[in-house]
């Protein structure tokens, strides 16, 4: 049973788009793309589900889109095939090597009777993996930098903040000393006043003020 609950890493977040993207290119359904990236990171296809609408589909803007137009291509290089090969009459089906490529696995093996019009689908799907693979590198090398960025900015905040506490300590250290030093001066002041300890005529109120005492 899968019950993961610890925090997201940047590689499974780029291996949960990575699998969500391939899905919308071919066709397939997200909840699966989901429920295959939960077996591969050991999370549920909920868990996956939440992570993508939550956090990482923010990111992908750009590549979702690719991959929808890539969706369209591939779906209009098939009905370009087929079209073509109704208008010849050809019974013969596409190659099990040539369909599994169109699905993703192909072993990219030669194989004999393959028409113009499979070739051109062949090569835009090898067109739009390759740019896709580049979109995906591109997004991964900002995001590496954006996160170095932060990382240097919330080191200098850091220090930044550990310079605002020693000056606050420093100034606390300043205020008593004045304090004390403005405490000494009065008491100076009231002996040479009264000629006597300043003790013996002033007492500390309830708010931590002197007050003077009648003389009786």
């Amino acid at each position: 049973m899968k019950t993961r609950q610890d925090a997201w890493t940047h590689e499974e977040d780029i291996l949960l788009a990575e699998t969500v993207l391939r899905y919308i290119r071919e066709g397939g359904t997200q909840l699966a793309a989901f429920e295959e990236a939960g077996d591969r990171l050991n999370r549920t296809a909920a868990a996956c589900g939440f992570r993508w609408n939550a956090v990482v589909r923010k990111r992908y803007a750009e590549a979702i889109e690719l991959a929808k137009k890539q969706r369209k291509e591939r779906k209009r290089a098939l009905e370009q095939v087929k079209k073509k090969q109704q208008t010849e009459n050809q019974a013969q089906p596409l190659s099990a090597d040539f369909t599994s490529f169109q699905q993703g696995t192909s072993s990219f093996l030669p194989v004999p009777a393959i028409t113009l019009d499979q070739c051109i689908a062949f090569l835009q799907t090898l067109k739009s993996d390759a740019e896709h693979s580049e979109m995906i590198k591109m997004e991964n090398e900002r995001l590496k930098h954006e996160n170095a960025q932060l990382r240097t900015h919330n080191e200098k905040l850091q220090e930044k903040l550990e310079r605002l506490e020693k000056q606050q300590s420093a100034v606390k250290e300043d205020y008593e000393a004045l304090v004390k030093i403005m405490e000494r001066a009065r008491k100076l002041i009231l002996e040479e006043e009264y000629g006597v300890q300043a003790a013996h005529i002033f007492r500390m109120d309830k708010n931590g003020n002197l007050e003077h005492i009648a003389k009786s």
